[in-house]
């Protein structure tokens, strides 16, 4: 059953993956499956617009995708750059923003975000014990030509480039496990250790 109204997802993979020592983070196995993997499982019934946000092995990728994006510039500018590139695509009228390195993330958060943001007509960001999360985030495509003016006039937050507009926040509990960010080699291994 598909999230209403319907929305496009994105998971972003297009970074460089410095802090797992340049991996790609989206193909490192997690419970013996790559991360994305555990993200299409979760987001695949909920969406017929599914786009990642990928700079290298697409064709690892593309069996997880029905668009695949690309940075506008090369040498990895950054997660805002990925969600331009998904905006441009995005066929419907609400694009949820998802990380590829939180494979907990499940479908009644996702549904609590779409819930705030079509009640108020407004984007909405995970805030996670006060901290934002604008990898946890649900905009609508109407916001792409504000989103291009801030990365054209130098801004690359995502984040402070948000929470300049109307923004709503979905608070939710420092410790909620389905916001687990793998985004370490540690933070890999613990995972695997606590599931053995």
């Amino acid at each position: 059953m598909t999230l209403v109204p319907p929305c496009s997802i994105l998971i972003l993979a297009g970074g460089r993956g410095q802090r797992m020592g340049g991996r790609d983070k989206g193909l490192l196995e997690w419970r013996g499956e790559p991360m994305v993997a555990h993200l299409h499982r979760t987001l695949r019934p909920l969406t017929d617009d599914l786009i990642i946000s990928c700079n290298r092995n697409l064709d690892r990728y593309r069996p997880y995708a029905d668009t695949l994006v690309q940075d506008a510039e090369g040498d990895f500018p950054g997660p805002f750059a990925g969600v331009l590139a998904g905006l441009a695509v995005a066929r419907h009228d609400w694009l949820l923003v998802l990380a590829c390195d939180a494979p907990k993330v499940d479908r009644p958060l996702l549904e609590s975000l779409l819930k705030l943001a079509t009640d108020a007509h407004t984007p909405v960001m995970v805030r996670q014990d006060g901290h934002w999360q604008p990898m946890f985030s649900l905009l609508p495509r109407a916001l792409a030509p504000t989103l291009s003016t801030a990365w054209e006039s130098g801004e690359r937050s995502l984040s402070w480039v948000l929470r300049g507009g109307p923004l709503l926040a979905l608070d939710c509990a420092g410790d909620d496990p389905r916001l687990a960010n793998f985004n370490t080699p540690d933070c890999l291994d613990d995972a695997a250790s606590a599931q053995s």
